[in-house]
């Protein structure tokens, strides 16, 4: 998917669809310089802990990273995340949201609007709700998937 087949802001949600906002992200490479990101955050019903973040590194590729919506809605108001993936609000009232990324071949510090990373996870709340997503959660799709899966080859 590319930037352009993205619908921008309000989000788009209909019943038994996904919610799907496009953002405009900056990545911190240092204190006071930023680099525009265009992004996409999804969220879907038939993962429903889950969202994705669509970040487009050029022109020809789309990186993803999926991560606890939870951790997002956490994020809005107090430090959340251990892991590959944290989120934090701005400091001193700033209407901002940070979003750090780690993975195998780097790090990367993004901060998008807040309220745009609030209205993303109230619409998110309307598909389903806080709390609710084990009502939700198909577990059987999920272990035959895991059945499907052949084994990895672990080496001799």
């Amino acid at each position: 998917m590319t930037m352009d087949q993205i619908p921008p802001l309000p989000m788009q949600r209909s019943v038994g669809a996904t919610v799907t906002a496009r953002l405009d992200l900056w990545s911190v490479v240092e204190p006071g310089f930023r680099m525009h990101v265009p992004a996409c955050l999804r969220y879907d019903p038939k993962d429903p802990f889950a969202v994705s973040l669509d970040h487009y590194v050029d022109l020809h590729a789309t990186v993803t990273w999926v991560f606890a919506r939870d951790l997002l809605a956490m994020g809005l108001s107090t430090r959340a995340g251990t892991g590959d993936v944290s989120v934090r609000p701005g400091m001193d009232g700033a209407q901002t949201v940070f979003i750090s990324l780690r993975g195998p071949t780097g790090e990367a510090l993004l901060q998008a609007e807040e309220g745009d990373i609030r209205k993303f996870v109230q619409h998110s709340e309307c598909l389903v709700p806080i709390g609710a997503e084990h009502d939700h959660f198909d577990l059987g799709a999920a272990l035959h998937r895991l059945r499907e899966t052949p084994p990895t080859n672990r080496g001799s």
